[in-house]
């Protein structure tokens, strides 16, 4: 976000910080968070967000690729995109408040305009995964009809790219290729490796010689 004018008139989104905290598949408290988002219930379609869907992985391409990568032995690796909805482009003129704690001395009058996404708009997620899906694009990689949060790249080796937000999982017959790839992309978006999946979307992932299992042990235990 940039300094962008003088009058509060032009703040049609405003922003606030909200904290919380991530957990490990155990339960216990991984790290403690800070979000600044947006009021996105303020937006005005139209005027503030126009298209707002964004694709995310089928369960059922989930477990036909699990499938595939248990059959023949495949690595299957999980990353998670640091403040993910921060990289997605906006393409509406939004504007906000500076955030508060961090006004700068003698603008206090001023607003920003946002050029990249906030937790909170409306357009966030869909702005995150077009950036995503046209950067992989021109990778090379393939979007598959039957789910376009699934993506195909075949050079030599054969590996795929599920998204489901800010998680991805990727798996193929090269392991040295999915680091390669893992790497790239982390050059170009700031993630954090997971490396082998342990756990997606709730799903607690347990993997051996005889399969792969998936259970809700920790997820049901905190609704009782």
């Amino acid at each position: 976000m940039k300094l962008a004018c003088n009058d509060n008139a032009f703040c049609n989104v405003c922003n606030k910080w909200v904290f919380t905290n991530k957990r490990n598949s155990d339960g216990t408290v991984n790290r403690y968070k800070a979000h600044l988002v947006s009021k996105g219930f303020k937006q005005v379609r139209g005027v503030d967000f126009s298209e707002t869907y964004s694709s995310v992985v089928k369960a059922s391409t989930l477990r036909i690729i699990f499938s595939i990568a248990v059959t023949f032995g495949w690595n299957i690796r999980q990353i998670d995109i640091n403040n993910v909805f921060l990289n997605g482009k906006l393409d509406e003129e939004v504007y906000t408040n500076q955030p508060e704690g961090f006004i700068e001395y003698g603008t206090a009058g001023m607003v920003c305009r946002l050029h990249k996404a906030l937790y909170g708009l409306h357009q966030a997620p869909r702005a995150w995964f077009h950036e995503l899906k046209n950067q992989l694009l021109n990778w090379g990689f393939r979007n598959a009809i039957s789910d376009s949060s699934l993506f195909t790249l075949q050079q030599g080796s054969l590996f795929y790219v599920l998204v489901y937000v800010d998680d991805i999982i990727i798996t193929g017959t090269s392991s040295q290729l999915i680091q390669t790839f893992i790497d790239r992309l982390n050059k170009r978006f700031a993630l954090k490796d997971i490396d082998d999946l342990k756990m997606f979307l709730g799903f607690e992932v347990h993997r051996d010689s005889s399969g792969l299992y998936l259970n809700q042990t920790s997820y049901i235990s905190t609704l009782l």
